[in-house]
């Protein structure tokens, strides 16, 4: 009887502990957020030409994604193409969990016919971001949406809360198929020039922001195009730039803003003009034929239409832009999250372990047009390389198969892959010697830009770097025959994609893939791999997790 009393207060002792500890973990967890996405095709008509676009829900753009620090986000995703899709987060750091990433080099992917569901956090970021189809050209045809994280709950921001948050997703745009222009690249042709370009998937006039009088809004602006910079301005107003990619930003006032493919800037707007109807005008930088779209600032007691020519901005002017960019810096006295190398939020007092130099160029390969890094130029494997990594899968890479610095030498076809360490701290300089503007994309971080001008980089320009208030960010723009540093801490575990954002660029090779390794497996460092991961090529057959 004492025995069985004893055994069942300690059953009931266990009980408790199990159920406290539970309750603890669920108290403890933080917000999920459910979406389920139907992707389709379907008409869409942006340069009032009808066309076949890439539909979300219905929908082009497609569905908003808004969610605070640390939601956990969970996105089904249904493939009802006729050819395999991946959906990517331009922005967010996947924290410990490349396997959410959706590049081709990290996801397998989603087959016609198929889901899969996405299970990631916005672990410790804020700011304004997107997610864009990352196959092939799919980003040509649409499939792309905002993203929005807010500070959470009590953490000051360094503003008032605006009256309203609006969503631009603005860029080029061609009235060819994604299929053709992935044909005219397949041929090693170059893409022709962009036909227009839209905002929030319409074209001339064709979308309307209404503002009440007297109220301040932001504007969470976004370049989703595949081959233009842009620049971005509204007739009349100034503009508060509050927040670029996660970082809080001095709160300098801009009449137009330069912004590179994939960069995303958020500013605040005060409609403070008499009552009428405003152009919102985006137009094209650095292009031979300048391109302009508008939408409308509609103030809501305005009987006035917009007319007349919108207004101008800059087109060719390289030192203009350049000059905008250093100008940008980052609000050392707000609060919220940000990189936090080593302990510390003073970037420019950690010594580098590592310089890496990456230098792109346009080599044709086989008789075919190519672009490169480092005289490699990035072809897939027949299985991820985050997955080959994992279950140890021979012949896909090799480590090191893309050098740390330029060799001029012949370029020549790899899947590239360059090895790096867990928490080191590094710098990477970005040279151009094109013509051409190029804009470079990390995933899974956000990095120190610390300095950029034209020329030849060398060890002596590291004496006009900003070591003390340079935004974090996670896209940069190179100028042309000119240079661009960063920062970097390697502080993410994982396999991420380091690309062109000019989509040709990327799709011919502009990219690599950067292995952040440590021999540590605690899911601390990473998660494991999901129970649902897709395994596709010489992955197919392994077992992923039974629990």
């Amino acid at each position: 009887m004492v025995g069985e009393k004893t055994n069942t207060g300690f059953s009931f002792f266990i009980s408790s502990v199990f159920l406290l500890l539970l309750l603890h973990v669920v108290i403890a967890d933080n917000p999920y957020r459910y979406y389920t996405w139907k992707v389709t095709y379907g008409d869409i008509y942006p340069l009032g030409v009808k066309q076949q676009g890439i539909l979300i829900n219905g929908q082009f753009p497609g569905p908003q994604i808004d969610c605070i620090t640390n939601d956990n986000l969970i996105i089904s995703v249904y493939n009802y193409l006729n050819e395999p899709f991946l959906i990517s987060w331009n922005g967010i750091q996947q924290r410990r969990n490349s396997w959410q990433d959706g590049v081709s080099g990290t996801t397998c992917p989603i087959p016609p016919g198929k889901n899969f569901t996405y299970a990631m956090q916005a672990k410790d970021q804020i700011g304004s971001y997107f997610y864009y189809p990352s196959m092939g050209l799919h980003k040509a045809a649409g499939g792309y949406g905002g993203i929005r994280v807010y500070s959470r709950p009590l953490i000051p921001v360094p503003f008032f809360p605006p009256a309203r948050d609006f969503t631009v997703l603005a860029g080029d745009w061609y009235k060819r198929s994604h299929a053709n222009l992935k044909l005219i690249l397949d041929a090693g042709h170059n893409l022709p020039s962009p036909d227009g370009l839209i905002i929030n998937g319409r074209g001339w006039n064709g979308y309307t922001f209404i503002v009440d009088q007297g109220k301040t809004y932001r504007f969470r602006i976004s370049n989703v195009g595949i081959a233009t910079s842009i620049n971005f301005r509204i007739q009349g107003h100034s503009m508060k730039l509050v927040e670029v990619e996660g970082s809080h930003t001095v709160q300098s006032t801009y009449s137009s803003l330069d912004i590179h493919l994939g960069q995303s800037y958020s500013v605040l707007v005060t409609a403070d003009q008499p009552p009428a109807d405003y152009y919102v005008v985006v137009s094209s930088r650095f292009t031979s034929q300048v391109l302009t779209t508008t939408a409308v600032l509609h103030y809501s007691n305005s009987f006035t239409k917009v007319s007349g020519p919108p207004p101008g901005g800059p087109t060719t002017e390289i030192g203009w832009s350049l000059n905008q960019a250093k100008s940008i810096r980052w609000n050392l006295t707000a609060s919220g999250p940000r990189p936090n190398p080593q302990g510390s939020y003073h970037y420019g007092l950690i010594k580098t372990s590592r310089t890496v130099i990456l230098a792109n160029s346009a080599p044709v390969i086989n008789g075919k047009q190519r672009y490169a890094v480092n005289s490699v130029s990035y072809i897939p494997g027949d299985t991820p390389v985050k997955l080959a990594d994992f279950f140890k899968i021979g012949g896909v890479f090799r480590l090191g198969s893309i050098p740390d610095r330029p060799t001029w030498g012949n370029a020549y076809l790899d899947t590239s892959v360059m090895d790096t360490n867990f928490r080191s701290f590094i710098e990477i300089v970005f040279q151009n010697w094109e013509n051409t503007v190029q804009s470079w994309h990390i995933d899974g971080y956000s990095f120190f830009v610390v300095g950029m001008d034209g020329g030849q980089w060398t060890e002596a320009s590291r004496r006009t770097y900003n070591l003390k208030d340079t935004v974090a960010r996670c896209t940069v723009q190179v100028y042309p025959k000119a240079w661009t540093a960063i920062y970097m801490s390697l502080d993410n575990v994982g396999m991420w994609n380091v690309r062109s954002e000019e989509w040709a660029r990327q799709y011919l090779g502009q990219q690599f893939y950067l292995r952040v390794y440590t021999s540590s497996n605690s899911f601390r460092d990473e998660l494991p791999i999901p129970r649902n991961a897709l395994l596709c090529g010489r992955a197919s057959g392994h077992r992923t997790r039974p629990f």
